[in-house]
């Protein structure tokens, strides 16, 4: 039985796959010519979306400050996120129920509208608006790809083109900065805005005619019943009832995750009370929205979206205070230390092609927990550099086989995802591991940051004389605990296969 046939996802199921019906030596490969166009088109979305996020965030702050809005430069981060979220539900509703198609054509269109947006606002308020925008149009993008993927290619060649996704990140992440950079200083940054936009056309001349032919439309037959949440047979009435409810808990999750981080970036008294707003919004929306036993890790799904929130956060959370501990612990220049990172990029596509070999599938829940091992590894050993007689470099190393581990984890849990997942269910769980993803870098990123500044980490910033002493448990006090989380995360990947009732 294949990922593309329907079934009852709380039936075990082995994680060495079977060859997908259909699959014959025709299927030589993801660029095989059944499968070029569609391949070439929905990884250029990708890299699209990588060069975009590479490229704007080196432009960001020449932006704000040329709008007068460097006090609300976090909103234009904050703003993206909530409102991807809701795309995110949205997107996994829209594809369940009617197909991938639509889902994707107005994400790259807000996308693109998001970023001429932004590039020609006059304020900072417009700015964050397009912004807004934007993360909308990413929200519904990414899921809409995930649906793509398990309707449009055979369950062996799933785990390649995840890794060609993974890979779409490594020369953005490295030309993306420097090209931004280049545009903004030589021509201004609304251009690394405006400039994006047209880049949208090939792709989506590329992959829509595929996906209209391949991937479009309903799942056909009763279980489709099932994409709005309800049990098969289920009066229209109520399935529509449940639709709207999860169109509900989306807005929930958008709002509360929105407060949260407003909460995190002003720690004063005056933060509690949207903090704790945000908390009653976001609860029963994380409940309703993720699998059921999630939060209990298990067996099955529930892991694989939960592993998912674990790695992304505790990692990400900690390589965003990496170049700020070299810059201000080793006197490291900026370029060196965001270079201590380039070769997690490579690392990271290594990791995922790996995973993606055949002889890798019979291994992937072993090679899954090594992986978060690996990753729980590197975040321990970055504060090792705080010690003067440790070498700088050892932190590239570290992350280097970090990276290694996040390639391994990323792309198996998306392969599994689809794996576990009924067609008409598609939608719905990939945005659940995608809610998972992002929710967890904020909460971490935020916790993260607070126990920074609590520590005295702020002032590492202003090079405060006589405060050094606090600044090294500052930054342990975000990597040992994050190290926790991935480690913890080492545990879950060991309940990604899935028992009998």
């Amino acid at each position: 039985m294949t990922a593309l046939e329907p079934r009852d996802t709380d039936v075990a199921q082995p994680l060495d796959l079977p060859l997908a019906a259909g699959a014959g030596p025709t299927d030589e490969g993801v660029l095989s010519r059944a499968h070029r166009a569609l391949t070439i088109g929905v990884v250029s979305v990708v890299l699209l979306i990588a060069f975009e996020a590479t490229a704007v965030g080196t432009a960001m702050p020449v932006a704000a400050r040329e709008l007068d809005g460097v006090s609300l430069y976090a909103f234009a981060f904050s703003g993206y996120f909530t409102t991807s979220l809701f795309g995110m539900v949205l997107s996994g509703q829209w594809s369940d129920r009617r197909g991938p198609l639509g889902a994707l054509t107005t994400g790259m269109s807000a996308f693109a509208a998001g970023l001429l947006l932004s590039g020609t606002a006059g304020a900072m308020w417009l700015f964050i608006l397009g912004r807004a925008v934007q993360g909308f149009g990413g929200g519904l993008v990414i899921v809409a790809l995930y649906v793509v993927v398990g309707r449009a290619y055979p369950e062996r060649l799933r785990p390649a083109i995840m890794a060609a996704f993974a890979a779409s990140w490594v020369v953005p992440s490295v030309v993306g900065p420097l090209a931004s950079g280049a545009v903004t200083e030589h021509l201004g940054w609304r251009w690394v805005f405006v400039g994006i936009p047209a880049l949208v056309v090939f792709p989506l001349a590329l992959a829509l005619p595929q996906i209209r032919s391949r991937a479009s439309g309903p799942v056909d037959g009763p279980a489709a019943e099932a994409s709005e949440g309800a049990p098969t047979g289920t009066a229209p009435g109520v399935r529509g009832s449940v639709g709207r409810r999860r169109i509900r808990l989306a807005f929930g999750i958008s709002l509360g995750a929105g407060l949260l981080q407003y909460a995190a970036q002003d720690l004063r008294w005056t933060s509690l009370l949207p903090g704790a707003l945000g908390v009653v919004l976001l609860v029963p929306a994380v409940l309703g929205l993720l699998p059921r036993g999630t939060w209990r890790a298990a067996r099955g799904l529930p892991s694989v979206v939960l592993l998912r929130g674990l790695a992304a956060g505790s990692f990400i959370a900690a390589e965003s205070f990496v170049p700020l501990m070299l810059v201000t612990q080793r006197g490291l220049s900026p370029t060196l230390a965001g270079f201590s990172l380039a070769a997690g990029g490579g690392t990271w596509a290594l990791g995922s092609w790996v995973q993606s070999r055949p002889w890798a599938e019979p291994y992937r829940q072993r090679l899954t927990a090594l992986g978060m091992v690996l990753a729980a590894a590197a975040i321990a050993a970055a504060p090792s550099v705080l010690i003067d007689g440790v070498p700088s470099w050892t932190v590239a190393v570290a992350w280097g086989f970090g990276c290694f581990g996040m390639g391994l984890v990323i792309s198996s849990t998306s392969v599994l995802l689809l794996h576990l997942s009924a067609p008409e269910e598609a939608g719905a769980n990939s945005a659940a591991l995608q809610i998972s993803d992002g929710l967890s870098n904020v909460l971490l990123l935020a916790a993260g940051g607070a126990a920074f500044a609590a520590l005295g980490g702020g002032t590492v910033a202003h090079g405060a004389a006589g405060s050094a002493g606090s600044h090294p448990a500052a930054f342990a006090a975000v990597f040992l605990p994050m190290a926790s989380v991935a480690l913890a995360g080492a545990w879950v990947a060991t309940r990604l296969r899935a028992e009998p009732r």
